[in-house]
């Protein structure tokens, strides 16, 4: 049977290798181990594998990992990637380090107001309906410039870059597309004079392509956990 190190292995070979086709050094891209659905002991198998960035989609799941897991809080980054609520924003500004699904100015604020002042700012991607799919959340691109410069002056966050999930396509060339789009956004607002250094992009099937367009973190589950219960 393969293991949970065994599969986060090739998980990180995969990385390499799209990574040298792109010309790119393999510290420039970050693997995020999305863990939703799966429970904490995976969690504490993937972390003592080397593990650190752990993604979760549901806030109440996480926060119970969170609780199991904590003599692991200071050695694991939580990361929320999934819909956030505005009555959900106390818990996930207490408890995450970053939060992907940024795409409303009221739940940056919220975020904002209600990070706790001992801990750093909450580190932020604005989400980006790059595909313009009516089933997906996220920003239309149009709209991103301005949210990301009001956003970018809230005191308590760190907008961090842009987080997108593209349509699926069937080959390499129309995979590329979109992340090439969300590549095209995020350079414009560096040159807006906003800091970001990531393109939260690619998941298992498209991750070749998102790597060769830039992705700085890439979003991989059942490549490494295994199927979801």
């Amino acid at each position: 049977m393969t293991t949970l190190s065994t599969r986060l292995q090739s998980v990180h070979r995969h990385i390499h290798h799209a990574c040298r086709a792109a010309g790119r050094d393999v510290r420039s891209v970050h693997l995020l181990a999305v863990s939703k659905t799966q429970p904490a002991d995976a969690i504490r198998e993937a972390h003592a594998a080397g593990q650190q960035m752990f993604g979760e989609n549901y806030v109440q799941e996480a926060l119970d990992k969170i609780n199991t897991l904590a003599d692991l809080r200071p050695k694991i980054e939580w990361h929320l990637i999934g819909p956030l609520q505005a009555n959900k924003t106390r818990v996930v500004a207490e408890a995450f380090d970053w939060v992907h699904s940024v795409d409303r100015l009221k739940i940056a604020e919220r975020l904002s107001d209600q990070r706790p002042s001992h801990l750093p700012p909450l580190s932020i991607c604005l989400q980006v309906n790059i595909s313009a799919e009516i089933s997906k959340s996220g920003l239309s691109p149009d709209n991103v410039r301005p949210l990301a410069h009001e956003i970018a002056r809230l005191p308590r966050l760190r907008l961090r870059g842009l987080m997108a999930i593209p349509e699926p396509a069937a080959t390499l060339a129309t995979q590329r597309e979109p992340h090439r789009a969300l590549h095209s956004l995020f350079e414009q607002l560096r040159a807006d004079g906003i800091d970001l250094d990531t393109l939260s992009m690619g998941m298992s099937a498209d991750m070749e392509a998102a790597i060769l367009e830039g992705a700085t973190m890439v979003r991989v589950g059942t490549a490494i956990f295994g199927a979801r219960s």
